[in-house]
């Protein structure tokens, strides 16, 4: 194994044939945001993106609404949801006609009140109000507040806009407060009608100052606002909670026959005055709905009831009504408009009733819809009613069941169903062999299985709720049975569903002890591959738990026990040290090996079926949290070995595993570079997911609030979704839609968005993440559960609990139907983790009681504590400092000893008798049972009785510690323990007298009093006691379980074996503890304690600074940890290299032998640097501390470097430089892109520069070529030119001739890598050539020279500037066109004549052939991406075809373009003509077979692109004439034309070529 750690093999340049970004994902982002728009005209670009939105509010009397044209909204947790309904939806042909559309966000707490406004000219206009105190008034076009007031002080609970004044709005509270509020004059009117909490309020729709209110007691009052709230009516019949008031739409009561009911009370009025109905209440009608289970229809000109319907028991489908149970019951009306004789109500179960008002004495309903399943399941919240654009009569319900459904008024019949969320959107998967079938996890409790393949239904969803009744975490689809789904939740369980069924689920017996956060499919691994064939599934369900437990499960025989695979692991791999906590699992497509992820950042790999550690990645350095395999049906099946990773330092790692997987090396390799970095989140990865049609394609999903798509395999960021207002949690790849993404959050939300639409090409820095940050701060925030003050003064030790809950459910404390509860919706708030929380405790204030008046006192006022100041002691009366009589042990016998006279005389006589007589009768008995305390002057049983009866009194008077004396004087010790025992009072003084009672009582005592103390939370007391009687183990598990790991090791140190394992089990645990905590130091003792090196130097790096690495490294080299002191001495290193320490670098390295060859690395690395610096180039602007032996810059780059080791590194043999070689040649980098990080890509150069120069030191002159071509290549690929310039400058000075002379053979296997290093230096040469000759202000250089001694212009680097190389060179377009020579005369000098002569080895015709093939292998692939994008357009814009045949005349009227033009027209017409799909195959094909004829030396080596070469030389020579010879140019032309055929390059061709 090579220094410090192997690494993987990454490839040597940037594959040729690797695919290019397909086409949609360089469309420029259109304006098509997800959830804050309104209806945008239908575009080319694709479908408006589909919501599953939040669900709506429960138990708001008025929280949906809707107005003409086709426009709903709900309120959903804080905010409002519009809906648009009916031919304005612009919905696709075939499904239900309806879009969310845009989301009304500004509250912070939930929204307990929407209201439309519903006047012609306005209905863009909308009121909410919310739990925050807050009445909005918005403008839905722009989604912004237009005014808004705080006047309630207490929660609102109902909202109505007046139907017949514009600008009223009437909001009342739970206090029974009324705000009428006038927006545009900014006035209100304030009424208090009632005491009592209002329910609901409705505005009369005929007379603009009648409003009608619902109490929760059953009061129905109807004030007059324009009368400070004058009392009008007070309807008294219902007994329980208004749910809901309607008005009749129609003015009068001639239209309906109803008398009055014979039951109903007069009206009562305040003050007891009763006047006549006023003109303003005649003639109207009003309907309450309350909880006692009536509808009761009300006449405002009597004031009094006349009629009253009861909601009848409707039999269930599928079942009955149990009498027993209490029906839940929210009871909600709608009147329909023009229709007086009917009206619409909900149900116990969630049915509509359509009821008949045209005869009182006959209660005749119709039932909603008889189809089955189309009913809610659950009660109903809200009706309200909506007319579309073509006239539609329609009504829509929120319900408890989550969904929202439209119902069409004329058939009574369900239209279209809205499924919403009620949780955190866990997880989403797609069906494998069910194509289109989206699973999604639902904190909700509930499953939901979207058909997102349906065209006849966009939200086609079925809920499964049986069996779960927690929240999904977990999804995973079987691979090959299409209809079974595996899940897991919150609480640990584990099961799987039939989704073809209506069964429930099936349960492992097995549960988690926490979350379950993954599952994966994968083949069986021992116990389970090894049963018999009969018996051995083809796969087996794999969970991994939030306890960090991964468990293998049976799903034949999911009732069986599953196995923990860490047994395997062990057995497999002689593991001695703690396996890491996993926390994530995934399966390797061919299922030959999985992916462990672990809490400390590291992944294993193993290999089936023994799970064999095949490698660690050392990488993140946080708990991993997502990974993800890259698929194997890509034109590039080595893509297959990429795994992406992320974890909680918001860095995605993409590791290339196919070196590592292939080799059969027989101990484990630790891989600590990536083969790609995509960096640009700002926190923590949540999940990762590969685009299943294109190669390389990922995106991810982020606490930061978006979802990014990457290029992996360039490094590049290509577009960011922003749709969400929480923190993303899942994001799945859609396996139908090569440009359609499924991402969940914690905003209750699952969004179907397209990349290209998007305007963000990376995640969001600086403002815009503050931004962002405050969006998602918007959502609610839990409130905190009042907790009660602890009553006891004894301190509690502050634990510490494993916080994963993210919902404050109310589950535990109502019943769960369903699979959700009762509360409206969950409030989410913690993260979902591993690092636990500590759990809130109320400060508890002790008050030292002292008879000392000079100790100051404290006062505890809203938990705050306010010391008193002492006070001098004042003088106290003589009374006063007396000293406080003892109490009596017999106050019972004393009182009666102060009775009267008479009755202390009788008490003589009755004990003379006593005490003479022979034998007692009845009668003396008694009397001496009344006078109990006689018994201190007659028999011993006597005097029991009294004690008895003393002891009695202590009890009930709260002194038991009297009482025990009393049973001590009596000499019955084990009775006073057993008592004291048995109402908790022991004390230590009764247990230290308890050894008089006998040994087996004093152990009896000693454990009693243990227990005791335990109840009383003074545990470390307990184990005090306990260890008195030599219960040491207990004592031990006492403390532990308790969490007092100090004084437990302290305990099991002293009075236990060193070798008890249970001391080794109380040092692995509480490091465990202190490890998850953050306490990393005293961690580390502990392993070390429990002789746990390895993970003490573990824990020690967790932190990953460079202080804890180092330590770590020398802990892991003390105790014989070599293999991993080397690699934190290397990754200690690293991070100084970051901060450009190069003597703690260096020392770091010296920490281990090993890494003797990275010594000479980051030598010749800090040398490097010194060597740019130096030539001030911006790459290597380093301002540190160097050594002293880098600061003489005196002689050849190499010699210093040789001379270096020699002196200060004592490398001065050739054995020793052979040995350092093979070190460094067993670690492999991957190649570089235009994102590598500087100091990352400098390192890699440096190894590369070191293997050439140790190399050259052993006389093996092929190695060192190759090896410098690398380092060259490397910054080729990165984009950086000037590093390349400074790697040539350095190591190439007079050129590469020294080098041909020292390979001698042309023919050696070197030489193609000599002619392709040849090629590169030459083409650095030819660009500083170009370079100087086409500047507007240079002077005179070793490329030019001025005529007459002028000065000549020279033009800087483009790549000072940022610009790249491949950016300047590969793309002709960027190229100048040829113009002018400057105004001087310049000339070239005798070495710009010598370079350029020697340019002809750039033009190679090989090269340009195999370089020809390549770009075609990438055109056509772009090509086939764009086509079938180009399909998908084609069928979404056919509803254009109409309007742009209507535009066809005008065009015909424009004037003909030019004989020029049209030519130029015809020639783009021909490029930009499409190609059929055989056309691009044959392109291929042609390609692929002319790529294979040229040999491997070709194509493993790269070249310089000649094409680009060619170019320059025509350019210099247009610039310089005759500075290059004609028969060079005429090369240039020809390659030009023979294979210049992408459109950038015809366009130069065009130039020079004709």
């Amino acid at each position: 194994m090579g220094p410090g750690a192997r690494r993987t093999r990454g490839s040597r340049r940037r594959s040729p044939d690797l695919s290019p970004p397909p086409s949609w994902l360089r469309l420029q982002a259109v304006n098509d945001r997800p959830s804050r728009l309104l209806p945008q005209p239908r575009t080319a670009m694709g479908p408006e993106p589909q919501t599953l939105p939040p669900s709506p509010n429960w138990y708001c009397t008025r929280c949906s609404d809707a107005v003409p044209g086709g426009l709903f909204g709900f309120a959903a947790r804080t905010s409002v949801f519009l809906v648009r309904v009916g031919p304005g939806a612009g919905a696709t042909a075939g499904t239900p006609p309806f879009r969310v559309i845009g989301e009304l966000v500004g509250h912070t707490e939930r929204v307990s009140g929407f209201t439309f406004s519903h006047h012609p000219g306005q209905y863009n206009l909308c009121a909410t109000s919310s739990d925050d105190g807050t009445v909005k008034i918005w403008d839905v076009e722009t989604k912004t507040v237009v005014t808004e007031h705080a006047l309630h002080q207490h929660t609102i609970a109902a909202l109505h806009w007046s139907p017949r004044v514009k600008d009223l709005i009437v909001s009342g509270d739970e206090k029974g407060v009324v705000f009428c509020y006038w927006i545009n004059r900014n006035d209100s009117q304030r009424l208090f009608v009632e005491p009592r909490t209002i329910f609901c309020l409705t505005c009369s729709p005929h007379h603009e100052d009648l409003v009608a209110i619902g109490y929760k007691d059953g009061i129905v009052v109807i004030i007059d606002i324009s009368k400070k709230g004058e009392v009008i009516h007070r309807l008294r019949g219902h007994d329980d909670e208004i749910h809901s008031i309607v008005w009749c739409p129609l003015p009068g009561e001639d239209c309906l026959s109803v008398n009055q009911e014979e039951n109903s009370e007069e009206p009562e009025i305040p003050n007891e005055k009763v006047t006549p109905p006023t003109t303003e209440a005649k003639g109207c009608y009003l309907a309450t709905g309350s909880k006692d289970q009536t509808v009761r229809i009300w006449s405002c000109a009597r004031g009094r009831g006349v009629m009253t319907l009861k909601i009848p028991f409707l039999k269930r489908r599928g079942g009955g009504v149990d009498p027993t149970v209490k029906e839940r019951l929210w009871l909600t009306l709608y009147w329909p408009k023009n229709q007086p004789t009917q009206l619409v109500s909900s149900c116990f179960g969630g049915e509509l009733l359509l009821w008949d008002l045209t005869q009182s004495w006959r209660r005749k309903y119709t039932l909603f819809s008889a189809s089955e399943g189309q009913n809610h399941s659950r009660i109903v919240f809200n009706l309200c009613p909506l007319q579309t654009e073509d006239e539609k009569q329609l009504l829509l319900s929120t319900s408890m069941d989550r969904d929202v459904k439209c119902w069409d008024m004329t058939t009574l019949e369900c239209c279209w169903t809205l499924p919403s969320l009620g949780g955190f959107a866990y997880s989403l998967a797609f069906s494998p062999e069910d194509t289109g079938y989206l699973a999604v996890g639902v904190g909700d409790g509930m499953i939901r299985v979207w058909n997102t393949a349906s065209q006849k239904n966009n939200y086609d969803v079925k809920n499964f709720w049986q069996g779960v009744k927690s929240k999904v975490t977990a999804l995973c689809w079987h691979p090959k049975k299409e209809h079974c789904l595996a899940f897991g939740t919150d609480d640990g369980k584990v099961g799987l569903y039939d989704t073809y069924s209506n069964k429930p689920p099936q349960i492992s017996s097995t549960y988690h002890k926490k979350t379950v956060y993954t599952l994966a499919w994968g083949p069986p691994v021992p116990p389970m591959s090894l049963e018999g064939e009969g018996d051995r599934p083809s796969f087996t369900l794999y969970s991994c738990g939030g306890e960090g437990i991964v468990l293998q499960h049976h799903p034949w025989r999911f009732s069986g026990e599953a196995f923990d695979i860490n047994k395997l692991i062990r057995d497999t791999n002689a593991v001695k040290y703690k396996l890491p906590v996993h926390t994530d699992i995934s399966w390797k497509a061919d299922g030959k090996f999985m992916a462990l992820g672990n809490e400390d950042g590291s992944i294993e790999i193993f290999q089936v079926p023994n799970l064999k550690l095949m490698c660690t990645i050392q990488q993140h350095h946080k708990l991993l949290n997502t990974m993800s395999w890259h698929h194997e049906h890509g034109s590039q099946p080595e893509l297959s070995y990429l795994l992406a990773s992320g974890s909680n330092n918001a860095v995605i790692y993409v590791h290339n595993l196919k070196t590592v997987l292939e080799s059969s090396s027989e101990s484990p390799v630790t891989i600590t570079e990536p083969f790609r970095t995509l960096s640009g989140h700002t926190a923590k990865i949540t999940c990762l997911a590969w685009s299943p049609h294109h190669d390389g394609i990922l995106v991810s999903a982020s606490y930061d609030g978006t979802a990014q798509v990457w290029d992996t395999l360039r490094e590049q960021p290509l577009h960011n979704f922003r749709g969400h207002r929480g923190r993303l949690l899942c994001v799945v790849w859609s396996p139908l839609e090569p440009e359609c993404i499924y991402s969940g959050a914690d905003d209750f939300c699952v969004y179907r968005w397209l990349p290209s639409a998007q305007d963000h090409s990376r995640p969001p820095q600086g403002k815009k993440g503050i931004e962002l940050e405050k969006k998602r701060l918007s959502q609610p925030k839990p409130k905190p559960k009042k907790k009660k003050k602890p009553t006891s003064q004894v301190p509690v030790k502050q634990e510490s609990f494993e916080g994963n809950e993210e919902e404050n459910t109310k589950e535990n404390a109502v019943p769960v139907e369903n699979g959700v509860s009762d509360p409206e919706c969950e409030e989410e708030a913690q993260e979902l983790e591993m690092p636990c929380e500590l759990t809130p405790v109320e400060p508890v204030v002790y008050t030292q009681i002292s008879s000392s008046c000079e100790k100051s006192k404290a006062i505890i006022n809203n938990n705050k504590i306010t010391v008193l100041k002492k006070e001098p002691p004042k003088e106290k009366p003589e009374a006063l400092m007396k000293k406080r009589k003892a109490r009596s042990m017999l106050p019972l016998s004393t009182s009666l000893d102060h009775r009267s006279k008479e009755e202390l005389h009788h008490d003589c006589l009755v004990l003379a008798t006593a005490k003479h007589a022979t034998e007692l009768n009845k009668d003396l008995s008694a009397d001496l049972e009344d006078r109990f305390h006689l018994g201190l002057f007659t028999d011993r049983d006597t005097l029991y009785r009294m004690i008895e009866t003393e002891g009695k009194g202590h009890l009930e008077n709260g002194h038991p510690e009297l009482f025990h004396q009393l049973m001590l004087w009596k000499g019955d010790l084990q009775g006073v323990l057993q008592t004291a025992a048995e109402r908790g009072e022991l004390t230590d003084n009764l247990v230290a007298m308890a050894p008089v009672a006998g040994y087996h009582v004093w152990l009896w005592a000693v454990e009693a009093f243990a227990k005791q103390l335990c109840f009383q939370d003074q545990y470390v007391k307990a184990a005090s006691h306990l260890l008195s009687i030599h219960k040491v183990y207990e004592a031990v598990e006492l403390l532990k379980s308790h969490h007092f790991y100090r004084e437990a090791i302290a305990v099991a140190k002293a009075r236990l074996r060193p070798e008890d394992p249970v001391l080794k089990d109380l040092y692995l645990s509480w490091g465990a503890i202190l490890e998850r905590d953050g306490h990393y130091a005293v961690a580390a003792k502990c392993y070390l304690g429990a002789t746990s090196p390895f993970d003490a130097a573990k824990v020690l790096a967790k932190k990953g600074d460079a202080a804890s690495l180092r330590t770590a490294a020398e802990l892991a080299a003390i105790t014989g940890e070599n293999e991993l002191s080397v690699l934190l001495a290397l990754r200690c290193a690293q991070e100084l290299l970051l901060t450009k320490n190069w003597v703690g670098a260096q020392e770091a390295l010296q920490l281990h032998g090993s890494l003797q060859g990275q010594r000479l690395v980051f030598c010749l690395l800090e040398l490097l640097c010194r060597h740019l610096e130096e030539k001030q180039l911006p790459e290597a602007r380093y301002t540190p501390s160097h050594h002293t032996w880098a600061m003489d810059s005196e002689g050849p780059f190499v010699q210093r470097v040789t001379s270096v080791w020699k002196r200060v590194f004592g490398l001065d043999s050739p054995l020793q430089c052979r040995a350092a070689l093979q070190k460094l040649q067993d670690i492999k980098y991957p190649s570089a892109t235009n994102n590598t990080p500087s100091h990352q890509l400098l390192l890699h150069i440096c190894h590369d520069l070191t293997l050439a120069v140790l190399s050259q030191q052993v006389a093996s002159w092929d190695e060192a070529v190759q090896a410098l071509l690398r380092a060259v290549v490397r910054s080729y690929d990165s984009g950086s030119f000037t590093v390349m310039q400074g790697v040539c400058s350095a190591f190439l000075p007079d050129g590469c001739d020294h080098l041909r002379d020292k390979l001698g053979d042309h023919e050696s296997l070197a030489a193609p890598a000599f002619r392709s290093l040849e090629a590169f230096f030459m083409y650095g040469r030819l660009y500083e050539i170009w370079w100087s000759v086409s500047g507007p202000c240079s002077k005179p250089s070793v490329w030019v020279r001025a005529a007459h001694g002028n000065t000549v212009p020279t033009a800087r680097s483009q790549q000072e500037n940022g610009a790249s190389t491949e950016e300047t060179g590969s793309e002709a377009a960027c190229l100048p066109e040829p113009g002018s020579p400057p105004g001087l005369s310049i000339g070239l000098s005798r070495e710009s004549e010598h370079v350029l002569s020697a340019c002809q080895k750039l033009l190679s015709e090989t090269h340009a052939s195999l370089q020809n093939a390549q770009r075609t292998v990438a055109q056509v692939q772009e090509s086939l991406a764009e086509m079938i994008q180009q399909h998908r357009k084609s069928l979404l814009s056919k509803p254009m075809a109409s309007a742009l045949r209507n535009n066809e005349p005008d065009q015909e009227t424009e004037a003909p373009p030019s004989e020029a033009q049209s030519q130029c027209n015809s020639k783009e017409e021909e490029e930009n003509e499409p190609v059929s799909l055989p056309e691009l195959t044959r392109r291929l094909t042609e390609a692929n077979q002319r790529m294979a004829k040229f040999p491997e030396s070709i194509k493993t080596w790269p070249f310089p692109d000649v094409l680009e070469c060619c170019l320059v030389l025509l350019h210099i020579g247009a610039q310089c004439p005759g500075c290059i010879t004609e028969e060079l140019q005429q090369q240039a032309r020809e390659l030009l034309r023979k294979y210049g055929n992408t459109k950038a390059h015809k366009r130069q061709r065009r130039t020079f070529c004709t």
